[in-house]
């Protein structure tokens, strides 16, 4: 299925707003975006957080983002209203007082609610040895 350029823009935008609500701790714009709820899969595991719990995470997170970029941008529309947006990300962070850098590859499933878009599914696997050899 061919998803059109408008389309592609407008996603990429939302996920780059997402980021930037991260970034912002931004509790209503992230909720604004997420399903509710929305499965969330990363090193730490597999979860469903809802609406709420995700606005307490961001204003009470721990690290700041303090910059973002998204590369190696790919989309695929499933079905009307479902897309799948995939990228690199890179990441600059400042965890327990200590500057991080971080690669990893996201994905996140976008859906298509009342006209809205929302995530339905964020993942997040850092870059390194598929084994998780070091």
């Amino acid at each position: 299925m061919e998803l059109d350029q408008g389309t592609r823009q407008e996603l990429l935008n939302l996920e780059r707003r997402y980021w930037s609500a991260v970034q912002e701790k931004d509790g209503a714009t992230a909720t604004e975006l997420s399903d509710d709820t929305c499965i969330v899969v990363g090193a730490q595991g597999v979860g469903e957080i809802g609406k709420e719990q995700l606005a307490n995470m961001l204003g009470n997170s721990t690290y700041e983002l303090e910059r973002f970029n998204l590369e190696d941008v790919h989309m695929r529309k499933l079905s009307d209203g479902v897309v799948v947006v995939a990228y690199k990300v890179k990441e600059s962070l400042v965890v327990d007082g200590k500057d991080v850098s971080l690669e990893a590859f996201d994905s996140s499933v976008w859906v298509r609610r009342n006209g809205d878009w929302v995530c339905a599914l964020h993942t997040e696997s850092p870059a390194g040895d598929p084994f998780g050899r070091r």
